[in-house]
């Protein structure tokens, strides 16, 4: 017991020492480092460099804490910079989109414009609305109608070739069915042997050719067009080229593009006067020279 008392009577003051001189210490560095004065400052420097260099090691950790909080930060900002690029990046693609169909449709309109059609024949040209086409209908509908003065019965074309007729109309829209509808029925010519046929609908992108005359003269690749017959069309409208299906039946591969109907041209196919009376051809008044004598009176005058 005795010997704890002693130890603790003389650490006591030793430590009590100790803090004295510490406090002491410190007061002369503060003071030290508040001496505005060249010699001073000089001495602050040489400690400065003698010191600071050998405690690199104890400074590697505050270092390291700083460069974490500083690559967190510019963690941060490329998080938010990559954030700001994703959402300019999407209004990108959302105007690309825009650009892309005005594209498509600006080439569409130009295809209509190179169509050659006969001069006598003036356009009205649509935007297709929808599709109607299902496994037993195939047709869309436009944009025009009774107001624009479309008649049933009027073909529709696209920037190649005949798409269809008009089939149905209200006052602002219009239905066509497509060559392709089991319903449609077109008079065609095939060129170059002027063979005549009907381009029957089955509900197929290359429908087939039936009532052809002599199927011997006709080949793969040559020209459909429309033939005026029965006043459905009117002549030489582009329809597409003869193929031969897997079925060995002739077949045409249509030049319009139906997967990609956009505008159609509704062509004013104005018919031609139907001639009820044939003798309403021939000449009924009478002669500027006199009436008309028989053949008895005129032998006897002769």
């Amino acid at each position: 017991m005795a010997r704890d008392r002693n130890s603790e009577d003389f650490t006591t003051p030793l430590r009590r020492l100790l803090v004295a001189v510490g406090i002491v210490a410190l007061l002369a560095v503060f003071l030290v480092w508040r001496i505005d004065s060249p010699r001073v400052e000089r001495f602050r420097l040489a400690v400065i460099d003698r010191v600071v260099p050998n405690f690199d090691w104890a400074m590697a950790p505050v270092t390291g804490v700083i460069g974490l909080v500083n690559d967190f930060r510019s963690y941060q900002a490329l998080s938010e910079q990559n954030s700001d690029l994703r959402r300019e990046l999407q209004q990108m693609k959302a105007w690309k989109e825009a650009a892309l169909q005005l594209e498509q449709e600006n080439a569409r309109l130009l295809e209509l414009n190179n169509v050659q059609l006969d001069p006598q024949l003036t356009y009205i040209t649509g935007v297709v609305m929808t599709d109607s086409g299902s496994p037993f209908r195939q047709s869309v509908l436009l944009n025009v109608g009774k107001r624009d003065g479309i008649e049933d019965g009027w073909p529709a074309m696209d920037g190649i070739g005949l798409v269809g007729r008009i089939s149905g109309m209200a006052d602002q829209t219009s239905r066509v069915i497509l060559l392709t509808d089991t319903s449609s029925r077109i008079p065609v010519t095939i060129q170059p042997s002027g063979q005549k046929a009907i381009l029957a609908g089955d509900n197929t992108l290359n429908p087939p050719i039936e009532f052809l005359e002599n199927p011997d003269a006709v080949r793969p690749g040559d020209r459909v067009v429309s033939s005026g017959d029965g006043g459905v069309f009117p002549a030489d409208l582009l329809v597409g080229q003869v193929a031969l299906g897997s079925d060995r039946r002739l077949r045409v591969r249509l030049s319009a593009d139906f997967e990609r109907l956009e505008f159609l041209r509704i062509l004013r196919a104005r018919p031609h006067e139907a001639i009820t009376d044939p003798g309403g051809l021939l000449a009924t008044e009478p002669a500027r020279f006199g009436p008309i004598l028989p053949a008895s009176a005129q032998a006897t005058d002769g």
